[in-house]
């Protein structure tokens, strides 16, 4: 059974900072390409960050320069690291495990609220 727990959300204000967590189970860690989405309310889904099992990163371009994921393979965990947060960034924020192929699968985890507000 395919599991990815997500934690850190929370309240923070404007131009704080949060750790988001993902705790993966019941797949081949290490061979996932791992994502952080997020989704406010009223708008789609959209791709906030995601790093591939080889390391390499990918950023939407307003997050640039203030989010950071990485990944601990021995933890099977996946992070995202928020600063500078904005008001506008409030949504609930999604970890994603993917590959392709063939045998290819695409799981979501249930979600974290993040809220940005003074």
């Amino acid at each position: 059974q395919v599991q990815l727990v997500e934690s850190g959300g929370g309240l923070v204000q404007p131009g704080g900072s949060l750790r988001l967590s993902c705790a993966a189970s019941g797949i081949i860690f290490s061979a996932a390409n791992m994502g952080w989405y997020r989704q406010a309310p009223g708008k789609q889904r959209e791709l906030v960050a995601s790093i591939t099992r080889g390391g390499s990163t990918n950023y939407a371009d307003s997050v640039k320069g203030r989010f950071t994921i990485s990944r601990d393979n021995a933890k099977n965990t996946v992070y995202l690291q928020m600063n500078s947060l904005k008001p506008e960034e409030t949504a609930v924020y999604y970890c994603n495990a993917r590959t392709y192929g063939t045998y290819g699968y695409n799981y979501w985890g249930q979600g974290t609220q993040v809220t940005v507000s003074s």
